[in-house]
């Protein structure tokens, strides 16, 4: 089969060929990803703001995580942020027993809130974790 588009009448080609022109355009693409700069991407880092922080706010049986309405986090009763709160689980978790945790929610806080705890606690690798308050709505359904 020949690939020529002429007629046999010994006319010439009116049409242009495109063959060295695409191969061009192929050399020019790959120049122009070799000459790309590498991206480079920002890495959010969340540091720990105090590491000397005291030892007794870690009970050795049991600590309380809440989460109130307005979706602030407490640990035992004191304020605490998420950078805290996982250096907290991270030194119950090689604690020997490993003290329970116990999980409370308020009813009106957002769940958004309560799954980002949630996901803290599940990569802190928690594994004696019970949520308290849950007995209150066990008629609603």
């Amino acid at each position: 089969m020949a690939m020529s588009a002429g007629q046999d009448d010994g006319e010439p080609m009116m049409e242009m060929n495109t063959t060295p022109l695409i191969d061009v355009m192929l050399v020019l693409l790959i120049m122009f990803i070799i000459t790309i700069p590498v991206q480079t991407h920002a890495v959010k880092v969340d540091l720990p703001q105090n590491a000397n922080t005291p030892n007794n706010v870690i009970e050795p049986d049991k600590n309380k995580v809440t989460i109130d309405a307005a979706g602030s986090i407490f640990w035992n009763g004191a304020p605490i942020n998420e950078v805290l709160l996982r250096q907290y689980l991270e030194r119950t978790a090689v604690m020997n027993p490993e003290p329970e945790l116990h999980f409370a929610p308020d009813p009106q806080a957002r769940y958004e809130k309560v799954d980002q705890v949630l996901a803290v606690i599940k990569r802190a690798n928690i594994t004696k974790l019970g949520f308290v308050g849950n007995e209150q709505y066990r008629n609603d359904f």
